[in-house]
């Protein structure tokens, strides 16, 4: 399926190449490689989720360790639908620990009668309430339903853990990464020769151009090189791991520029904090979810904003005390 959208007449283009339910192609053209690179980091680490970030595990008598099935949860995408707009950061929130505008609460039972049991990422239940009636849902792409394995178990061997899914961005932990990958390429026959390719024989053969070089022309070898000449058209490939649809991905990845470029503005203009200027206001400079420096870089506060100065005596966690022997762990 391929159709051009003109976002403004004399403006960028984008031109959809593929469109499928976790993959989008398209071609980005008439802006420059600075916002088109800005646009690619924005989507890998920018864009919120929902992932499990607190286990509190009440049994374990599988073979894997506590931390190990702690992070094995960890990664397994969640549904995080209107994430962005539905449900508040957690260091941003009211509430003393977590509620619903915050988190979404899962548990997790599972015990082997005999032979051998697997437990997949279906098991996962979905306890109390949540903001919408699918965020916090287990991601299961595969056509049996079931979801990434957790773990194996053998007769009599038991699992039994809570687990607190939050808010956050990739830039925090990769959990939270929407993208399994972003596809980015420029100028697929080198005509700017940005690339000085290594080869034996013949660099022609021995590097074949990519299939988006059939989108633009080869420059004519025998006309004289631009040395001013800038890319000015990308290609863009973006994969979702399921939690959010490649479209929303996008989306929300212009928002986040916006919003930084926004609070840019209002710190340049000398109006500062509380005194956002109206074109920066309609960019969302004030939005509760624009991005803030991470607390911690003075030592004193985690970032999640409610930690403690650290050390081996202390064993402050951001959550609270924790005292050696408890199985309790943020990942």
């Amino acid at each position: 399926m391929e159709y051009e959208m003109d976002l403004e007449p004399t403006g960028p283009q984008v031109t959809v190449r593929e469109a499928e339910p976790y993959r989008v192609d398209f071609r980005l053209s008439a802006i420059d490689l600075a916002f088109a690179n800005s646009l690619r980091r924005t989507m890998l680490s920018e864009v919120p989720t929902l992932a499990l970030d607190l286990i509190e595990i009440e049994s374990n008598t599988s073979v894997l360790p506590d931390e190990f099935l702690a992070h094995r949860l960890g990664m397994i995408p969640l549904n995080s639908l209107n994430c962005d707009q539905d449900l508040d950061y957690t260091r941003d929130c009211d509430c003393e620990d977590h509620c619903v505008r915050c988190s979404v609460t899962l548990s997790l039972h599972a015990r082997c009668g005999q032979g051998m049991m697997s437990v997949y990422a279906r098991d996962l239940v979905i306890v109390g309430e949540r903001i919408n009636s699918t965020i916090g849902n287990p991601v299961t792409t595969d056509p049996e339903g079931r979801g990434p394995l957790i773990c194996k178990l053998r007769k009599g061997q038991e699992i039994k853990m809570t687990c607190l899914a939050k808010k956050g961005t990739a830039k925090e932990h990769a959990k939270w990464a929407p993208t399994a990958a972003v596809g980015f390429e420029y100028d697929p026959n080198n005509n700017l020769r940005h690339v000085d390719y290594w080869y034996e024989q013949d660099a022609a053969k021995e590097w074949p151009v990519s299939e988006n070089a059939a989108w633009e022309p080869a420059a004519n070898p025998d006309q004289p090189f631009d040395y001013d000449a800038e890319p000015t058209t990308f290609y863009f490939d973006v994969e979702s791991i399921g939690n959010l649809e490649p479209d929303m991905i996008l989306q929300q990845s212009i928002i986040s520029l916006q919003r930084k470029l926004a609070t840019t503005v209002s710190e340049l203009s000398g109006e500062g904090e509380g005194h956002i200027g109206e074109d920066a206001e309609m960019m969302g400079a004030n939005d509760p979810d624009a991005y803030e420096p991470p607390e911690g870089i003075d030592g004193n506060m985690t970032s999640y904003g409610s930690g403690a100065p650290g050390g081996w005596n202390s064993a402050q966690t951001p959550y609270g005390a924790t005292p050696y022997g408890q199985t309790s762990y943020g990942f």
